[in-house]
């Protein structure tokens, strides 16, 4: 490997240095959780000049941030609920990453909305719309467009022409989670942050009343040390009770988690040039366009059984089927799905007993003197939930700590990528791919692309699309462990790339091809890398079956039984609300 490492990786050797420097040193901040929020707050900390340290439990973006219906969006919906603020803090932020801050990986996304009632659906749209581009819904992108039903359809030809009367569309985005999550984390580390993963907190530190750090163990070896600092900020979305509940200190607030399955099927399934949105007696229901799949869902229902796996039932993914052929041509049936997910959502406890009504604003407080909590939110405003969670931590920092500034930090790869895009042309003569290929690379590596195509420099065969998942390079699976943080399997095709839920095999058939493309650079050898692939599969094999069960509770104890691929972690004592 030619790679020449720089302040962003995250491979093996990066994590050895965390491990030592983080018994070692003194911080400013300690953030725990690495999901958008901790990886955005680590980020934020980090390019105010103070000292960072971040652990994850499991992986970046291994929690809800890797499960979500895959949008940077506005909140149209919210706007029925009158959070006026919300949803123009939304789209600012929308408007920052689409423009600025990540325009390699957040990307504009045409909607149709059906109309479906004749006389006042139309001007009720319409007014929502209009108030949703004055408050920056139409910066960079259209504005609302009215389509008559003939228009509509031409539009999306795979919709009913009973189920419409008429249709009108906007402008959202779409983002790979995960992939943006991690690309914050290695953007705070580029910034000095220390970011080591498999790293859980099981205790704090305290002197007198105040927290001074966290106890963390090694979730792969069981190795344990002590972090020590003058704020920790508890970051842990759905997890933040039971993190909060080791502090010993009273929350000042709770944290209720809503389960949203998705379903995905390939896109020949649906006919449309559009993203589709649907209304539901509860929420709302999304088709969005995921290069050859559909991503449909989501539900919107109460989770009281394992935080670290959801489990999706045939109830979930039957409610997401019936919806959806409501309006379809050709109804979809269980036998074009190629991958489920199901994801978590933080939600603030309190407002109401409805999951789907409840507040997606953050809270933040500082529980105790040294120990800062933040919860709610959504995946959009994660910017803004890093700088308030930093600026109440700011006053247990002795220092001056300077005001926020990642309006103007763009994300590793933002740099220089619209040049780029507009060279696919020449890149693709360089590195001998097609420019298709390259263009679908700096959607996912941006200006860092030829960091990745240098891995193949001394290993030509790299540039070869793995066998069983070609729409990736083998090169790929290589970077994800030598650069992006990627532990184990799982890791690699559920996160870093999304295999798991791209292919109808869930990715166990290149399984072991990818691992042993992994081996080398993370040191497995045959008994490790045989540990990896029968521990992926048996997950996806748990997975699948608690798919076919009636309930949540019948679905989790599927799920639950299979193998975690970090040996050492312990599962959190649950807290009654």
């Amino acid at each position: 490997m030619t790679m020449k490492p720089h302040a962003q990786f995250l491979g093996p050797q990066e994590r050895v240095t965390a491990w030592e420097r983080l018994g070692k040193d003194h911080f400013d901040v300690i953030v725990i959780g690495g999901g958008v929020v901790g990886a955005g707050i680590a980020l934020d900390a980090s390019t105010r000049g103070l000292r960072v340290a971040l652990v994850e439990a499991r992986d970046l973006a291994s929690g809800t941030s890797s499960r979500s219906s895959k949008m940077f969006h506005g909140g149209l919906r919210y706007l029925e609920q009158l959070e006026f603020g919300l949803v123009r803090e939304a789209l600012h932020e929308r408007e920052l990453s689409l423009s600025k801050l990540a325009p390699h990986l957040v990307k504009p996304l045409r909607f149709l909305y059906p109309l479906t009632h004749r006389a006042w659906e139309r001007p009720y749209v319409a007014a929502g719309l209009v108030l949703y581009d004055s408050m920056g819904g139409a910066k960079s992108v259209p504005g609302q467009r009215h389509l008559t039903r003939a228009g509509a359809l031409r539009l999306a030809p795979g919709l009913r022409r009973s189920s419409l009367i008429g249709g009108v569309s906007y402008y959202d985005t779409v983002v790979d989670d995960a992939r943006h999550t991690m690309t914050v984390a290695r953007t705070a580390a580029h910034y000095g942050a220390v970011i080591r993963t498999s790293t859980q907190v099981v205790g704090f530190l305290r002197e007198a009343d105040r927290v001074v750090g966290v106890k963390v163990r090694d979730s792969d070896d069981g190795r344990t040390s002590e972090v020590r600092g003058h704020v920790v900020i508890n970051s842990t979305g759905v997890w933040t009770d039971e993190v909060q509940a080791l502090s010993r200190q009273r929350g000042r607030f709770h944290v209720r988690a809503s389960k949203g399955v998705h379903i995905v099927v390939p896109r020949d399934r649906i006919v449309s040039d559009a993203a589709i949105i649907l209304r539901t007696p509860t929420s709302v229901l999304f088709v969005i366009p995921w290069d050859t799949h559909w991503i449909i869902g989501t539900t919107d229902t109460d989770w009281n059984l394992d935080l670290a796996h959801p489990a999706a039932t045939k109830a979930d993914i039957d409610y997401i089927l019936d919806r959806v052929n409501k309006v379809l041509v050709t109804p979809l049936t269980h036998d074009d799905i190629d991958g489920v997910y199901a994801g978590l959502r933080p939600l603030l406890a309190g407002e109401s007993d409805d999951t789907s009504k409840l507040s997606r604003e953050h809270a933040v407080a500082r529980i105790a003197p040294g120990l800062v909590g933040i919860a709610g939110g959504k995946y959009t405003t994660y910017r803004v939930m890093a700088y308030d969670a930093v600026d109440e931590a700011a006053q247990d920092i002795p220092a001056r700590v300077s005001p926020s500034i990642t309006e103007k930090v763009p994300l590793l790869g933002a740099d220089g990528y619209f040049a780029l895009v507009n060279q696919a042309v020449q890149l693709a003569e360089k590195y001998g791919v097609h420019p298709y290929r390259v263009k679908y690379l700096l959607n996912r590596y941006g200006s860092l692309i030829d960091e990745v195509m240098s891995l193949a420099a001394d290993d030509p065969s790299l540039i070869q699309p793995i066998t069983e998942a070609p729409s990736y390079l083998r090169l790929e699976a290589v970077y994800a462990v030598a650069a992006e943080g990627a532990v184990h399997l799982d890791d690699i095709l559920a996160r870093r790339t999304r295999i798991s839920i791209e292919y109808s095999d869930r990715g166990v058939a290149c399984a072991e091809e990818v691992a042993r493309l992994a081996a080398p650079v993370l040191g497995w050898d045959e008994t490790q890398i045989r540990r990896e692939v029968d521990t992926y599969r048996a997950r996806v094999e748990a997975e699948i079956r608690s798919q076919t069960q009636p309930d949540d509770e019948a679905a989790d104890a599927l799920r639950a039984a299979a193998p975690e691929p970090r040996p050492e972690i312990l599962e959190p004592v649950p807290v009654e609300n």
